[in-house]
């Protein structure tokens, strides 16, 4: 069965001024149908690199981590609820049947 995946953005904080929108924080939610999403995958899917070369480069080069602990297999299987930390990028959460 091929697997889907849904990128969501969502605001964790209400907004009710301009000035609470310049502090407020964003998490990125990829949705997930199936078990798991490869860490490789999801880079891809989120629109950090462009395939799964580039994953591999990306991951030997960055400080990547997943729910706290560094990771570099591309290979390593995200299920529901796992965070991966990228540098430069909003906290990516994995969710369950794409995004809520």
């Amino acid at each position: 069965m091929e697997q889907e995946f849904f990128p969501v953005t969502r605001n964790l904080f209400p907004v009710s001024s301009k000035a609470t929108a310049r502090k407020a924080l964003t998490k990125q939610e990829i949705g997930v149908q199936g078990d798991y999403i490869t860490l490789g995958q999801l880079l891809k899917v989120a629109g950090i690199v462009g395939s799964g070369g580039e994953a591999k480069a990306y991951l030997a080069g960055t400080a990547v981590q997943v729910n706290g602990a560094p990771e570099q297999r591309r290979g390593r299987k995200l299920r529901p609820g796992d965070v991966v930390s990228v540098p430069g990028q909003p906290p990516i959460r994995v969710v369950a049947g794409g995004g809520a």
